[in-house]
């Protein structure tokens, strides 16, 4: 509450103020992206694969998803992008409100001399300690679990794609990307889930699952069967085993029971 001798001072407001809703309606950060690219001479895949150079896993489908406005980039996302796109010194570019004093071709002029520059090798930033990340190849499918196929395991439906090595869990033997939003808040659309093959699986533990020939990233349960197919859960001795279910962790999803006729398998155990 102000007192008596006191005043209250107006905020300034912006002859031109930023409105982050009609930039989104916009797809501005999408455009500016998808400009960049293309500048750069990159299709989608090559630009979904370089971003693996700074520390970013993504998929070529997530990777336009940010080009269409569908999904936008987090905000190391973001800063990775524009370190790949040389637009690290110019992210106020991804506003349409931003001002330029140079047309396109002058903008290019400007990139090309800035990569001379930063082949010069003259220009560099002075580090006080230099860190070297060391990479390893590892094999990615190139089909998605929770995509509707079981097919990812098949010979020559992998990639050999370069990662840091601190970056793969010890012990995983091929990555696999995530589709969807079943397994959200952990495991995002695009992500790699790093895969260890194994016969067996704790309650708890996350999963690689095929059920009737399709793939499924879940978190594996067990419950007592139900009355009607308990009879096939009893084996030649007597004993009752339990019937997995396969469990999302976003809860828009319900547990699913697998039914004793199913073909139901498991891949491995997920690491990360």
């Amino acid at each position: 509450m102000a007192t008596k001798n006191s005043k209250i001072i107006p905020l300034n407001t912006p002859a031109i103020a930023y409105d982050a809703t009609e930039e989104k309606a916009e797809n501005i950060i999408g455009r500016r992206i998808s400009d960049a690219r293309k500048r750069f001479g990159m299709t989608q895949q090559d630009f979904a694969e370089y971003l693996s150079k700074f520390g970013i896993s993504i998929s070529k489908p997530a990777a336009a998803k940010w080009e269409t406005g569908e999904t936008v980039p987090n905000a190391y996302q973001l800063m990775a992008i524009s370190a790949a796109l040389g637009m690290d010194e110019c992210l106020r570019n991804y506003s349409k409100r931003s001002i330029s004093l140079l047309n396109e071709e002058g903008e290019k002029k400007v990139m090309e001399y800035r990569s001379d520059l930063v082949a010069s090798g003259k220009y560099r930033p002075m580090q006080k300690h230099t860190t070297k990340i060391r990479y390893i190849e590892m094999p990615v499918s190139t089909l998605a679990a929770s995509a509707g196929t079981g097919a990812f395991l098949d010979e020559g439906n992998f990639d050999m794609v370069a990662f840091p090595e601190k970056s793969v869990p010890k012990g995983a033997e091929f990555g696999i990307r995530v589709s969807g939003d079943s397994m959200e808040p952990v495991y995002h659309d695009g992500q790699i889930a790093w895969v260890q093959e194994c016969d067996t699986i704790g309650v708890g533990e996350v999963g690689i699952f095929i059920v009737d020939g399709d793939g499924y990233i879940k978190s594996y349960d067990e419950q007592e069967p139900d009355e009607d197919v308990r009879e096939e859960y009893v084996d030649t001795y007597g004993v009752l085993h339990a019937q997995p279910v396969l469990v999302s962790y976003n809860k828009a999803y319900a547990p699913r029971a697998i039914p004793p006729t199913s073909d139901f398998r498991l891949v491995g155990r997920v690491l990360n």
